[in-house]
């Protein structure tokens, strides 16, 4: 088996030759693409050490230095690199490769999806086009040609605006594009198909006018209209907001079916996996609307917080990242409601982050160690990443924090810089000292805080003390970090908000003038990404979720209600439930609230969620502790679910805030309802009526959900009626993967033969695999181990497709520890059955090896 050489921050060192230019010519072809790269190059120190460029699955048919052909004997091939032995200071090195980018499974690099081709190199794909110094901190100016039959692609795409085209012999034609902005090779950007093209305008606040076009497979064009509002709107509030301007003449968005990651920013040609493109009402969900918004935004956003700003090494990855998606998220926040926005973040954080700072692939959000990068594409360094930038946020105010980004763009526009950098101008513009701060950077894992509270009725003094943990490597001296907490005391029908700072072990602050000791509603807006341990009685959640301002607040501390007794369930499953916790359900249901966040707050925890809470846990005990649970509120609370369900039902579809509010809790309702039998009529009924795709796929989920008699026949007419729509069909696949049946494994038997499903699209293979390992883990936790077979079966095909698909899909089973001796067991004969693979990715033995450690 193949070792392979981890990389470490601490070793980085800058490059020893600049890029000035790079002009680049592609002449595609299927199987025989060739790549022309001539680069203007100046070495930056005084040694005489060779020209090395990283270089992987390419076939070098020609290299040049200042014109002249190279002797054998002055460069060096590996699989890995080119060396070149060069003595001149400033010199042109001409690169000719050849690339087949029909056999590139991968999706890194240059490669075709469907008829198109397309390019995808953050992190390290560029090396597979051609040979170059494949690092984030070494930035050239790029001018690009493409060369290609114009029949079969009509459309010729690279970064920058275009400033030449024309035709060629033998039906081929040329288009050549000029960025002026230097850029990392990782920012690279080509493809060429044939597609629809929707076009439309924006004039920047300077009156600058930017055209906007996007392109989708044909037949498609109606369902990009969403994607150019949301891009039109990202605009605009990145403008009024942080007050920046889009720089090109022209702005491009692709969609295109195989993509390994969600989107690409690509300086003026983002490619977008279609997903995160293409929406209407009968097709896509609320939530895809949502999420197509999202994505879009946060591409957009990139322009400037990672394209002219850069990270200088990809163990700064968060740099751009966190701050990225922080930016999304406050975008979504302002277009819809921030509470719910938050909420759902929140979800993520806590089902899915917290887990991976508690499994073996923990790591700072700027991590130390690297054996390959996609790895680290993660939760972590993504929403983790968002959560530091977001308590940097409260900790300055937004107005301090706007002079912090205004002062990191001055400093720096056009550079590649770290984490560090983006600290320094944060605190240097709000003169506020961040330097304890920065722990969040190099510390892995969740901080627990532990809060105790006392009253003293002879003074009116009522104490709240806070103490901070971390589990730390046995050789890390634990420190404290700089976290702040928002607190609400409630003390009658007063709310007193504040903002404490914790900066030691253990801290306590006083509060005066209390008769009786407040309630506290703890963690207001999540302001910290920590673990909270704080009993609070069932009277007081109560309070809380009544009487507190935060809205976030109140959702929590039903979500606590609901731990607690699904976590007593767990232990005791014969324990009975108490009246109190119907109650509370049902202050929920009569509450005059925004639909959207009064279904948020129906919602039980998530088994991941609650798996990481729960040391060593049995899976299936707590998949029936919160049936049992989800089934006691359905009874006790039938007649106002019943009633709120109708009250929420729609004439017609409309795509308003508060029609999307309004389906999210009539669905919510829904899914308690079909618990009961007697109410799953309404499966059909809701299933029959729908005229959108959110009220259908709630109809089939919980249909999947309960086993009810009628999905097999509801998947039917849905797969017949969809067969042909790529997206669509991914939610097919997703339902099926997902249904409480015995015979699942016999069902996934036959979807993995289904002629729509391919483990070479990465979507397919997440729909069905993914979806399966993370929505039902009633039968991947099975007892017989069926479940983690199925995966490493799965796994052990994509080893060979698309590793980095692989490596995703992995994450569960990786988790082991969590659950109880005998799931660990079965758990960890998967995880060494993939390890002895003699051909295994770099990808995946990355993880095994953390895993099996």
């Amino acid at each position: 088996m193949t070792e392979f050489k981890a990389r470490y921050l601490a070793d980085y060192l800058p490059p020893a030759f600049a890029v000035n230019n790079i002009d680049l010519t592609f002449e595609l072809e299927d199987t025989s693409t060739k790549v022309t790269s001539v680069l203007s190059l100046t070495r930056l120190n005084d040694a005489n050490e060779p020209l090395i460029l990283s270089g992987e699955h390419l076939t070098l048919i020609g290299l040049k230095l200042n014109g002249e052909q190279l002797a054998e004997s002055h460069y060096q091939v590996s699989d890995t690199q080119l060396s070149v032995n060069v003595n001149e200071t400033e010199f042109e090195l001409t690169v000719i490769t050849e690339i087949n980018p029909q056999e590139n499974t991968s999706l890194e690099g240059l490669f075709k999806s469907g008829d198109a081709f397309c390019t995808q190199c953050e992190a390290e794909g560029f090396r597979r086009i051609t040979y170059y110094f494949d690092r984030p901190d070494v930035m050239s100016v790029f001018t690009t040609t493409v060369i290609a039959d114009k029949n079969k692609y009509p459309f010729l795409l690279s970064n920058g605006n275009s400033i030449d085209k024309g035709q060629l012999d033998n039906g081929k034609h040329f288009v050549k594009w000029h960025d002026p902005f230097p850029k990392p090779c990782y920012l690279f950007a080509l493809v060429a198909g044939d597609f629809d093209l929707l076009q439309d305008s924006y004039t920047t606040v300077s009156g600058r006018d930017v055209q906007l076009e996007i392109f989708v497979d044909r037949g498609n064009l109606d369902k990009a209209q969403h994607a150019m509002q949301a891009l039109k709107d990202s605009m605009k509030w990145d403008e009024e907001t942080f007050g920046l301007e889009y720089d090109l003449d022209i702005y491009m968005i692709v969609a295109v079916d195989f993509f390994n990651m969600g989107a690409m920013e690509n300086k003026g040609l983002n490619v977008f996996n279609s997903k995160y493109v293409l929406a209407d009402k009968h097709s896509a969900t609320d939530t895809d609307y949502f999420n197509i918004q999202a994505v879009i935004a946060h591409e957009y956003f990139h322009n400037w917080t990672g394209n002219r700003v850069t990270c200088r090494d990809w163990f700064q990855l968060s740099l751009k990242e966190g701050l990225t998606v922080f930016r999304d998220q406050q975008f979504s926040a302002d277009m819809h409601s921030a509470a719910v926005t938050r909420i759902q973040n929140v979800r993520v954080l806590r089902s899915l982050q917290f887990a991976e700072d508690a499994g073996p692939m923990a790591h700072p959000i700027r991590p130390e160690k690297v054996v390959e990068m996609n790895n680290f594409y993660t939760l972590t360094v993504y929403e983790k990443g968002s959560e530091v930038i977001r308590m940097m946020h409260t900790l300055l105010g937004k107005d301090k924090f706007r002079l912090g980004m205004d002062l990191y763009f001055k400093r720096f526009d056009g550079m590649a810089v770290t984490c560090d950098d983006f600290v320094e101008a944060m605190s240097d513009a709000s003169n506020i000292d961040l330097s304890q701060f920065k722990l969040w950077y190099s510390q892995a894992g969740t901080p627990l805080l532990t809060v105790k509270e006392s009253f003293d009725a002879q003074s009116n003094t009522f104490t709240l003390t806070i103490k901070q943990s971390l589990k730390c490597d046995k050789n890390t001296t634990e420190q404290a970090m700089h976290i702040p907490v928002k607190i609400e005391l409630i003390d009658g029908d007063k709310v007193q908000p504040h903002l404490l700072e914790l900066t030691e072990l253990e801290q306590s602050w006083q509060f005066n003038g209390f008769n009786t000791a407040p309630v506290v509603a703890f963690l207001g807006d999540f302001s910290a990404p920590v673990k909270v341990d704080f009993p609070q009685s069932d009277q007081a959640l109560a309070t809380i979720m009544v009487k507190a301002n935060n809205e976030f607040c109140r959702w929590d501390a039903g979500q606590k209600l609901f731990n607690t007794y699904i976590k007593q369930l767990v232990v005791s499953p014969d324990s009975t439930l108490p009246q109190s916790l119907t109650d509370a359900f049902n202050n929920i249901l009569v509450a005059d609230i925004d639909p959207a966040l009064k279904a948020e707050q129906l919602a039980l925890p998530s088994f991941d969620e609650l798996a990481d809470s729960i040391d060593e846990v049995d899976p299936i005990a707590l998949v029936n502790a919160i049936k049992s649970v989800k089934l006691f509120l359905a009874k006790g609370s039938a007649a106002l679910l019943g009633q709120t369900y109708q009250a929420n039902m729609a004439k017609e579809y409309n795509n308003s805030g508060d029609a999307i509010g309004k389906r999210s809790l009539k669905n919510a309702c829904l899914s308690y309802l079909t618990l009961v039998e007697e109410n799953q009529h309404l499966l059909k009924q809701q299933y029959q009526i729908s005229d959108n795709m959110t009220d259908t796929l709630a109809a089939l989920d919980c249909s999947a959900a309960n086993n009810a008699e009628i999905f097999d026949q509801q998947m039917q007419v849905f797969e017949q009626q969809w067969s042909d729509t790529t997206l669509v069909m991914d939610k097919w696949f997703t339902l099926a993967a997902s249904v409480s049946s015995d015979d699942i494994f016999e069902r996934l038997a036959k979807l993995i033969n289904h002629p729509k499903f391919s483990l070479q699209n990465p979507n397919r293979a997440r729909s069905l695999i993914g979806a399966f390992a993370s929505r039902n883990p009633q039968y991947f936790h099975c007892q017989s181990g069926k479940g983690y077979q199925f995966l490493t079966e799965q796994i052990i095909k994509l080893n060979d497709i698309n590793p980095q698909v692989a490596s995703r899909l992995i994450t569960p089973l990786i988790q082991y520890k969590g659950f109880d001796k005998t799931r660990q067991a079965l758990m960890k004969a998967q995880l060494e059955k993939l390890s002895s693979l003699a051909n295994l990715s770099k990808d995946l033995k990355e993880k095994l090896d953390a895993a099996l450690a």
